[in-house]
């Protein structure tokens, strides 16, 4: 499975990486038949997300680690070193830069850009 990370470097500047995560075959739920997983990440939290359709949030940190699990509509996010992706429903990517600069986000389209959003846990 493919997603998208968008991260920090050590000058605060963010920066998207694409990341491709292996499945494994396991026994998950017995007894029906094996399935593909990923390793396991500890969550702390899951929200459901929205925001309208127009809106423009500033350079900005992420709050937390976070996945956004995109549902409906489109949103262009700006890294701190000029790069721009969008994102629509099926998309996955991962916010990790809490630190810096941080990135844009605009809301594009005609509808509002809506996600799940799942926050990892604090490594310590």
């Amino acid at each position: 499975m493919k997603y998208i990370t968008l991260y920090t470097n050590g000058k605060g500047e963010s920066h998207f990486k694409d990341v491709d995560t292996a499945f494994t075959q396991v026994n998950f739920a017995p007894p029906a038949p094996p399935v593909g997983l990923t390793k396991f990440l500890d969550a702390s939290k899951i929200v459901f997300f929205q925001i309208p359709t127009g809106w423009f949030g500033d350079w900005h940190p992420a709050p937390k680690t976070q996945f956004f699990c995109c549902l409906k509509g489109e949103a262009e996010i700006t890294a701190g070193d000029g790069e721009v992706r969008r994102f629509k429903a099926g998309d996955v990517f991962l916010l990790e830069d809490t630190t810096g600069k941080g990135h844009t986000t605009r809301v594009i389209g005609a509808e509002a850009f809506e996600a799940a959003v799942v926050q990892l846990a604090v490594k310590s």
